[in-house]
Formats: C-alpha cells, sequence, structure tokens
C-alpha cells in the first residue's frame, strides 16, 4: 500500500511539474510581447507556434510511447521540456523564439501522452479511477504558477530568470520521482505514427473530447469578453465568470473519480454534457452577474471530466497499444481546443456573443447524446460501469 501511495504521489507530482512550465511560460506572455515590441495580431500569429509544435508532438508520442515505453519518454522528455523553458525567455530573436515555441509544443504532448500512458497502467493497477485527479493536479498547477509569475514581476525578474526558477523546481520534482516511475504492461498491439483511420471506440471518445475541449477553449479565450460585453459586469468582476469556470473544472477534477467510481464513466459523461448545456442556457438566457457566474460555474463542472475519461476509455483500446490511442484522442480533441475560440469570434461577428455562446451549449447536448446511443462501442472493463 505505500508502494502504491508513493507512485501515486510521484505520477500526481509530475502532472503538476507540467502544468507548472505550461502556466510558467503563460505568465510572462506580456512581458514577451514587450521583449520584442509585438502588435496583438503579431503576438497572435506568434503564439500559433506553439498549438503547431504541439501537433506535431501528437503522433511522434504515439510512436516513441508504444516503441521506448512511458518510462523513458518521461524521464528523458521531463528535464527536455522542464529546460526548453528557460529558452524562451533567453531567444535573442522572434526566429529563435518560433523554433524554441514549436519544440516546447512538441515535447509537452509528448509528455502528456507519456504521463497519461503511464497513469492509466497505474489506474488498472490500482483497480479503479484516479485518472481525475491526476489532471486536477494539472489545474492546480495553473494557479500556483500564475501566482510565482506574479511574484516574479513583482520582484521584476526577467522571463529568463522566473523560468530558470521553475526549471530548476522541475528538476527536483523530477529527481525525486525518478524511482517510482514504471514500465507499463503493454496492452494492445497497435503501433506506429498515428496516420490511421480510429476504431469505433476511439472514434466515439474522441468526438466526445472534441467537444469537451472545444468548449474549454472558447471558455478559456472568450469568458471575459462574455463578462464584459454581454453580462456588462463591473470592471473588477469582469475575470469572475474565467475564475468560476476554472475553480470548479479544477476542483471537480478532484471529487470526480469518487462519483466515476460509484456511478460510472459513461454515466459521468451524459451527466457532464448536461451541465454543460445547463451552464451556458443559463448564462445566454439570464446574463446578469449572478447567474452568468452560476452558469459558468456548471460549465466547469461539466468540462472536468470528459477529458480524463474520454483518456482513460482510450487507453484501453484492444485495437491499439495506449499509447496511441492516446494519441490519437488527443489529436481529434486538440482540433476543438483550437477551432472553438476563432468559431465563437466568427459567429460573434456574424451574429452576436449571446449566439455564439448559444451554438456552444449544443457541445453539451452533442456530448450526452454520444454517451447515450450504442453504449456498447465503449467496451466497459471491469471497473467502467455502464
Amino acid at each position: 500500500m505505500k508502494s502504491l501511495l508513493r507512485r501515486r504521489i510521484a505520477l500526481g507530482s509530475m502532472f503538476f511539474f507540467l502544468g507548472l512550465c505550461f502556466a510558467s511560460w503563460a505568465a510572462r506572455i506580456p512581458d514577451i510581447q514587450a521583449k520584442f515590441d509585438l502588435s496583438e495580431g503579431q503576438l497572435g500569429s506568434i503564439l500559433l507556434f506553439l498549438p503547431i509544435g504541439s501537433m506535431i508532438g501528437l503522433p511522434i508520442a504515439g510512436w516513441v510511447v508504444h516503441h521506448y515505453g512511458s518510462r523513458s519518454v518521461i524521464l528523458w522528455g521531463s528535464f527536455l521540456y522542464a529546460f526548453s523553458l528557460p529558452l524562451i525567455g533567453l531567444s535573442p530573436s522572434l526566429w529563435m523564439l518560433i523554433v524554441v515555441l514549436v519544440f516546447f509544443g512538441m515535447l509537452g504532448n509528448i509528455m502528456n501522452i507519456a504521463l497519461n500512458t503511464q497513469a492509466l497502467d497505474f489506474e488498472d493497477e490500482m483497480g479503479r479511477s484516479i485518472l481525475a485527479s491526476f489532471h486536477g493536479l494539472w489545474s492546480t498547477a495553473g494557479f500556483v504558477g500564475a501566482g510565482i509569475g506574479a511574484v516574479m514581476i513583482g520582484l521584476g525578474w526577467i522571463p529568463f530568470y522566473h523560468y530558470l526558477f521553475v526549471a530548476f523546481i522541475s528538476a527536483a520534482i523530477i529527481l525525486s520521482t525518478r524511482p517510482y516511475i514504471k514500465e507499463e504492461k503493454s496492452r494492445g498491439d497497435g503501433g506506429g505514427l498515428v496516420l490511421k483511420r480510429p476504431d469505433a471506440l476511439l472514434l466515439r471518445v474522441g468526438l466526445i473530447s472534441f467537444l469537451g475541449m472545444m468548449t474549454e477553449g472558447c471558455m478559456f479565450d472568450w469568458s471575459g469578453v462574455y463578462f464584459k460585453k454581454v453580462v456588462e459586469a463591473p470592471a473588477e468582476w469582469i475575470t469572475l465568470g474565467y475564475v468560476a469556470f476554472m475553480g470548479t473544472m479544477a476542483s471537480g477534477r478532484f471529487i470526480s473519480d469518487r462519483i466515476i467510481q460509484r456511478y460510472g464513466k459513461v454515466p459521468v459523461l451524459r451527466f457532464s454534457g448536461v451541465l454543460i448545456f445547463s451552464g451556458l442556457l443559463i448564462s445566454v438566457l439570464a446574463p446578469v452577474l449572478l447567474w452568468a457566474t452560476i452558469g459558468f460555474l456548471l460549465v466547469g463542472f461539466g468540462v472536468a471530466s470528459i477529458v480524463p475519461i474520454s483518456y482513460s476509455v482510450a487507453g484501453r483500446s484492444t485495437l491499439y497499444s495506449p499509447g496511441v490511442a492516446l494519441a490519437i484522442v488527443s489529436t481529434l480533441s486538440f482540433f476543438g481546443f483550437l477551432i472553438g475560440p476563432p468559431l465563437i469570434g466568427f459567429i460573434a461577428d456574424l451574429f452576436n456573443l449571446k449566439t455564439s455562446f448559444s451554438l456552444i451549449a449544443v457541445n453539451g447536448l452533442g456530448i450526452a447524446l454520444l454517451s447515450t446511443i450504442r453504449t456498447e462501442v465503449f467496451n466497459p472493463k471491469p471497473f467502467m460501469h455502464e
């Protein structure tokens, strides 16, 4: 039992480290913009290179995890990821910054696939759902990273020294967890680069996570704008919607494992879809501070379990190895994360923000529907109840 607890703490610490590095990068984006004197449009173009790197990393991750195992990928990739962060702050030119951002994004997704593969193997060993709590630690690291960033800015530290500080914290976490990162048991024979059609199981959970991540991306990027322009919140309350959403998404991931264990993965997916639909509908029909905040709280709870459950189900594919299966689902869901925010803006230009959020609410209905029809596709395992 002590061995299992130590391994759980170690894996949780690695998820925390991954979230801390990403949040630390995000906290200093305004400083990066100022350093290179970028306009908003130029900054937006530069920021696109991080998701481009992430997309490049997805098929590579499936291949390397399948052929070399998640342990080797984690042990090597974690140090590369941690110390690619200071390189962002050290970049002397835009071209160098672009190269480092692509590398940083690529390593981030390789680490994401490897860690989730390791966590799924540990979940099997535990015999119960635990993946959501690991994702909760990633979300919690976002708050911690933002807090450290605020302190560093207050102290006048330039991004390079801030990032180097985080890299050394990360190195300490990596070294302390190293003995507890085990080689996972192989499940499935499908390997190679992810350039083939998903089976029925992966297509289903991929579509569910696509809709969930599309909603998540929209909430990340548009919560503040919605509260400013539609809710017409006072200036000091404009960030309330974002904080409400992020707070319930992070906390929801810590309690959802227990809920999943009691009610099953598929029913929780259905209810998550209903929460997303209900929360956004409330925010659209009653765009006042109190009700919009309640709506965003519900959306956060709804989004919380979707990606962890989708990964957990996908990792048990009998057709593909866990690393490849996770890369397929991640690829589909990541498209949703990228497409969602621009789609909101496009629809808002044609109509208005309330219309945009109304259409995103339909994502919740889609998740509920996909979790209800032909549930035999999910191919439940002993602790994955229908």
